[in-house]
């Protein structure tokens, strides 16, 4: 599984990324967890707002920290799929 957080580096971003690392550790999972902070690269995301949640290529959420309970569910979901590709 490949998770990215999207954003400048601001706090907001390091809370995320926190977020994440914990949702995984709860849930048991493995992933290729990676930051995009260059603005070009993010310009090319096209994104209405930062931070970003990218699970496997998906954006799962812009401009705000999900709770515990999706950032589970997100996770557990992407997993699901892995083992059934």
């Amino acid at each position: 599984m490949v998770v990215k957080v999207l954003g400048p580096g601001s706090a907001q971003c390091q809370k995320l990324v926190q977020e994440v690392k914990r949702a995984l550790r709860y849930v048991g999972l493995e992933a290729k967890l990676s930051t995009v902070e260059d603005a070009a690269e993010l310009s090319e995301y096209q994104l209405p707002a930062t931070p970003a949640l990218l699970i496997n290529g998906e954006v799962k959420v812009t401009g705000r920290i999900p709770d515990q309970a999706e950032l589970t569910t997100w996770l557990t979901t992407a997993a699901l799929r892995e083992e059934t590709s």
